[in-house]
C-alpha cells in the first residue's frame, strides 16, 4: 500500500538533519512525504505553491533560526508535496488521470490516516493555501489551525485565468522555458528581491530558478489545471472554526485575494498580517516577518517558544487547553486591520 523512499538527495538530507521521505499511495497515486522530527509531537503539515517543493518554498522559514526553534521543537513536520513535485520526481505517466483540487484535498486526509495523525496543523501557500483550506472546510475535525501565505479562496479571476492558460499553452509547448520561469518568478517575488538591469536578483531567487528547472513541465501543468479548474469557497469560510492567521506581502500579485478572504472569515478566529517590499512567497523572501505573529498564534495553544519549555519533548496542542476567550484575534496579539511589518531585505 506504501512505499518509503530512503534514498534522499544528500543535500536535502543535509540541510534537513535526517528528514525521511515516504512515497504514500493514494487513490490520485503516489505522494511524497519529507518527515523531519519526533513523530510523538504534534503535526505540522506544510503544501506548497504551483511548482514549488518543500525545498524552494519553506527552506527560507526553515533556515530562520527563531523561527526553526519555534516549529521544530514543538512540531513534527510533515512537508507534502503535489504530485511529481517533489525532490527528483519522475514525469507522471500522460495517461493518468487529471486530478481535481478536491482530489489533492482528500489526498493530504489519505496521508494523515497512513501516519496515524488526528487533527493537524496547516501552513500552505498560495495555491497550497487553497488545498489546505478546502481540506479544513472538508475535514474541520482534522485541523487545528491555518497559516496561510499569500491564500486564494475564490475561482480564478479573469486576469489570473489569462495567466493559468498562458503558462499552460507555454507548459505544453515549451515545458520549464525561460518565460515561463519569469512568470513563476513574479508570482512568487516581489521585484525589490527579483533585481534588474542595474541590481543583480537576490540568492533566494536563483536558488528557486535553479530548482524550477528540476520540474516536469507536464507534472506543473497538471497541477495548475486542478487550481485553474479550482470551486469558490466563500460562502464556506464562514463554516471553519480553527484558527486562522494569514500572511501576504503587499507586492503580492494575490494581495487583493488575501483582503478579500480575511474579510469573509469570522473575525473571532482569524488576522491577517501585511508584510510591507515582499511578493507571494513571504516564506522564503521576508520569513523573519512571520515569527512574532507565530509566536501569539501557537501561545494559544499552549505552544511556546523553545526558551519558555521545560524538557519535555512534547509540548501540548489540543483544543481543550483553549478558553473561548483565547479565540480572538486580540487575545493573540495581532488587530484585525492589517499589521505593516518593514523589515530590512539585508537582514
Amino acid at each position: 500500500m506504501v512505499e518509503s523512499n530512503d534514498s534522499i538527495p544528500l543535500d536535502a538530507e543535509k540541510i534537513y538533519l535526517g528528514g525521511k521521505e515516504h512515497h504514500v499511495r493514494t487513490r490520485c497515486g503516489s505522494v511524497s512525504v519529507i518527515v523531519y522530527g519526533d513523530q510523538d509531537k504534534p503535526a505540522l503539515i506544510t503544501y506548497p505553491d504551483l511548482a514549488l517543493n518543500y525545498m524552494s518554498c519553506f527552506q527560507g522559514l526553515f533556515f530562520c533560526p527563531e523561527a526553526a526553534s519555534l516549529l521544530l521543537h514543538n512540531f513534527c513536520i510533515y512537508h507534502i508535496s503535489p504530485p511529481g513535485h517533489e525532490l527528483g520526481a519522475a514525469q507522471i505517466c500522460p495517461s493518468t488521470s487529471p486530478y481535481s483540487a478536491d482530489d489533492l484535498a482528500d489526498q493530504i486526509l489519505e496521508v494523515l490516516n497512513f501516519f496515524g495523525l488526528g487533527a493537524v496543523m496547516c501552513m500552505g501557500v498560495t495555491a497550497g493555501a487553497y488545498i489546505l483550506t478546502l481540506f479544513a472546510i472538508k475535514y474541520r475535525e482534522r485541523v487545528l489551525g491555518l497559516i496561510l501565505v499569500s491564500p486564494l479562496c475564490r475561482a480564478p479571476s479573469w486576469t489570473e485565468w489569462f495567466y493559468n492558460k498562458v503558462m499552460s499553452n507555454l507548459l505544453y509547448f515549451y515545458g520549464m522555458c525561460g518565460l515561463l520561469k519569469e512568470i513563476l518568478l513574479q508570482r512568487y517575488f516581489s521585484k525589490e528581491v527579483r533585481g534588474n538591469a542595474e541590481i543583480p536578483e537576490s540568492d533566494i531567487v536563483q536558488a528557486c530558478r535553479r530548482l524550477l528547472d528540476e520540474r516536469y513541465g507536464s507534472n506543473v501543468m497538471r497541477f495548475l489545471q486542478a487550481i485553474n479548474r479550482r470551486p469558490d469557497l466563500t460562502s464556506e469560510l464562514k463554516r471553519l472554526r480553527c484558527r486562522t492567521l494569514i500572511f501576504v506581502g503587499d507586492s503580492s500579485p494575490f494581495h487583493s485575494e488575501a483582503l478579500y478572504m480575511t474579510s469573509k472569515l469570522d473575525r473571532r478566529f482569524s488576522a491577517l498580517v501585511e508584510v510591507q517590499a515582499c511578493g507571494s512567497m513571504v516564506t522564503e523572501e521576508q520569513p523573519h516577518a512571520m515569527l512574532i505573529p507565530m509566536e501569539y498564534f501557537f501561545m494559544r495553544y499552549g505552544l511556546y517558544r523553545p526558551c519558555h519549555l521545560s524538557d519535555s519533548p512534547r509540548s501540548p496542542l489540543s483544543p481543550s487547553c483553549i478558553s473561548p476567550e483565547l479565540l480572538s484575534p486580540e487575545s493573540m496579539g495581532l488587530k484585525l486591520k492589517p499589521i505593516k511589518t518593514r523589515v530590512s531585505l539585508e537582514v
